[in-house]
């Protein structure tokens, strides 16, 4: 899979821009992972590849939040674990699958995710009413959920664990983004370990992927920490359709 100059140029700025975007509002990994299948990773490694990335980037986000004493340890630790354990599981589960039906499915998910976070300004316009629900049996039962998508699939994971995190447990916008953080970085963790020991990393992609990563995430959680993520989805939103637009041309047989 060797790559033109221009073609890595455009692939790190992708990379950045899904780092930059996954810090403030999740589902980041719509940018990045059909930017790696537009290059020509199959399937298993652009998965694999992305969660390498992924993990540095997030790592880097959850810090920033850390200092900003957004993260809620009640909840963040909790969903963490669920979300590994999730992981792993989904990650396993992925391995088993034909790369051809990937294809096909990430021509059904994407779309669908695509639609969720148009909606998703509607559904955190609204503040939540207070719920009176545990914190830890629930914040651990939306990371193991949430987890499993991870593992399997992961774009938009951030994205559902902050709604989950605000409509479920009554977080602050910038609190429930930061503990989506921190349990998407759990997750991508879990996942990652299972794609390191069958070898599905790119690894002298993923280093220059990564290094993209955690500055789009730095900067990001930066902005997040100090203006939040309204200003983001509009960028986002075009970002996805063109790039969905690349997959299916390459899954039609319409590349040149």
């Amino acid at each position: 899979m060797p790559l033109s100059p221009l073609e890595l140029a455009l692939l790190l700025v992708l990379i950045f821009a899904g780092g930059f975007v996954d810090a403030i509002a999740g589902g980041g990994g719509l940018i990045t992972l059909p930017a790696y299948f537009a290059c020509g990773l199959p399937p298993h490694a652009a998965i694999a590849t992305n969660k390498f990335s992924s993990c540095l980037g997030t790592a880097v986000a959850v810090a920033r939040f850390s200092r900003a004493r957004a993260i809620r340890l009640a909840i963040g630790l909790p969903a963490g674990l669920g979300a590994l354990l999730g992981a792993v599981a989904g990650s396993r589960i992925v391995l088993w699958v034909p790369e051809a039906a990937i294809h096909v499915l990430l021509l059904f998910l994407v779309p669908l995710v695509l639609v969720l976070v148009l909606f998703e300004g509607r559904l955190r316009a609204a503040h939540p009413a207070a719920t009176g629900r545990r914190p830890v049996p629930w914040s651990f039962g939306i990371g193991l959920g949430i987890g499993l998508y991870d593992g399997f699939f992961g774009p938009g994971t951030g994205t559902f664990l902050t709604i989950a995190f605000a409509s479920r447990l009554d977080l602050e916008l910038l609190s429930a983004a930061a503990n989506a953080r921190l349990a998407n970085l759990a997750s991508n963790l879990g996942a990652l370990v299972v794609f390191l020991v069958e070898e599905r990393v790119v690894f002298p992609l993923a280093l220059f992927a990564a290094a993209a990563g955690v500055a789009g995430n730095f900067l990001g959680a930066l902005l997040a920490v100090h203006r939040g993520a309204r200003v983001i989805r509009p960028f986002m939103v075009a970002v996805l359709l063109l790039l969905l637009l690349e997959v299916l041309r390459r899954r039609l047989g319409l590349a040149g």
